[in-house]
């Protein structure tokens, strides 16, 4: 019999809150088609948006809290595998042993303690803090069903009231039934209208608590890293004072050839491309005597690939020294020398029917532009001077497009004419001293590795 009575009141209960459900969607329905009217609190409705706000701020301030950690997590297991390297590499009869282990120790016992200390002043602070918001959540949303079983009630009481045919039974009841609505509703609301702009407010104290505490932790824990860390250097720095004759060489990083030897190519063959003249007409049938007009010719827009001296458009080895280039040239000069010679006697035995052949030369252009001409550029710099550098270390050039370095030098830094050409770390230059002497960027400027330099300006 009690299995049936407590059976009997669950089902009953289940009926009363389906009958519920039913009465506020009818009641919600009605509001939304504009047949009811429904209560409104505008000020309430301002703290359930400022409750919203500071929910997903909070949510999303524990997220990247939690990726922080992470973070610190993975930069402590980097940080000791990389102590744990030097620790192996570091050979028994090194100076200062005993003290790297030492240091990989208190590395290790850092990292510890730093992200630990996150984790309670910063963290679990954070899951407290959001810990009390679903509940007022859950809060709010009874205290709009309760809202509606109020505006339901007030509604039915007064449809009964304003019957032709009023049944005082009923509209009792109804009474009966606002009040106790009306009671409910009241008291979440004014406890609801008295926590959420405390918990609105609580939000900035959080916020500075929060983040104080992590930038306190950081700033403690890069201290005792830095005392670490120059701990470390001056181990090391004893060991290159005994090691010293073994340091590790700076290094340029590697050019790409085929680019080099367009450059070659094209620097040759502009410097070697001769003066092309009319040929010479021949005599007139009838035996009459040959003037001699004067013929112009231009010694621009012409093809290199069709006059090219001896020997222009062949790269030399990138092993070969600059020696042997200058001696290919001075070959090809000489070759060129007595060509020119033979064709003088032979120009000589026939000029008396031949005419002359005046050659008028114009200004050199460099990029469409009269050498010589006004420049938008300052005075003081290269056509399109970048910045400069410094040279830390000495460069020995390989090539002849590269420039000689000794640390110290500055160097003023231009674009490649074709940026196709640029090398990975690499940068087209032209030391500064070069540059106030001679002004002339086609003798001075050249190619130079990056990481041997330092950008001062």
């Amino acid at each position: 019999m009690a299995e049936l009575g407590s059976k009997g009141v669950t089902a009953g209960k289940f009926a009363t809150n389906v009958q519920k459900r039913l009465t506020r969607a009818q009641e919600k329905v009605l509001q939304k088609l504009g047949k009811a009217d429904e209560t409104k609190d505008e000020q309430f409705e301002q703290c359930v948006q400022n409750f919203n706000k500071q929910l997903s701020e909070g949510t999303r301030l524990q997220k990247d809290l939690r990726t922080y950690l992470a973070s610190v997590k993975a930069m402590h297991e980097a940080s000791k595998k990389l102590t744990e390297c030097l620790q192996e590499v570091y050979e028994p009869d090194w100076p200062g042993r005993d003290d790297t282990n030492k240091i990989a120790e208190n590395n290790d016992l850092l990292w510890t303690d730093f992200h630990q200390k996150l984790v309670d002043q910063a963290l679990l602070t954070m899951d407290t803090y959001l810990g009390q918001f679903p509940d007022i959540k859950s809060r709010i949303a009874k205290r709009g069903r309760k809202l509606v079983d109020y505006d339901s009630a007030r509604h039915h009481f007064e449809a009964l009231q304003t019957a032709k045919k009023k049944d005082e039974t009923k509209i009792a009841k109804a009474e009966e039934e606002l009040v106790k609505a009306q009671k409910v509703f009241e008291e979440m609301n004014v406890d609801l209208q008295e926590e959420l702009p405390s918990l609105w407010n609580s939000r900035v104290g959080f916020y500075v608590n929060t983040f104080q505490s992590i930038a306190g932790l950081e700033e403690n824990f890069h201290k005792e890293m830095s005392k670490l860390n120059q701990n470390l250097h001056d181990v090391l720095l004893g060991l290159d004072k005994q090691y010293s004759g073994n340091a590790f060489p700076v290094k340029a990083q590697p050019r790409k050839k085929t680019k080099l030897f367009a450059r070659l190519r094209k620097k040759m063959s502009s410097d070697s491309t001769p003066v092309k003249a009319n040929k010479s007409p021949s005599p007139p049938p009838d035996g009459s005597p040959i003037t001699s007009p004067e013929t112009k010719t231009a010694n621009h827009e012409l093809e290199p690939s069709t006059l090219e001296a001896p020997g222009a458009g062949i790269p030399k080895s990138p092993s070969q020294p600059a020696e042997a280039a200058r001696a290919g040239a001075e070959a090809a000069g000489s070759e060129a020398a007595a060509g020119a010679e033979a064709s003088k006697t032979e120009a000589d035995s026939g000029s008396s029917s031949l005419p002359a052949v005046v050659v008028e030369t114009f200004p050199a252009t460099v990029n469409g532009t009269v050498e010589g001409g006004a420049s938008s550029e300052r005075a003081d710099m290269p056509p399109g001077f970048l910045f400069k550098v410094q040279a830390m270390h000495d460069y020995t050039a390989t090539d002849t497009d590269e420039l000689q370095l000794k640390a110290g030098d500055v160097v003023l830094v231009i674009p490649f004419e074709n940026p196709e050409e640029q090398d990975e770390g690499w940068l087209m230059g032209v030391k500064e001293s070069d540059w106030i002497q001679h002004k002339e960027l086609d003798q001075c400027r050249g190619v130079f590795p990056e990481n041997f330099t330092e950008r001062v300006q």
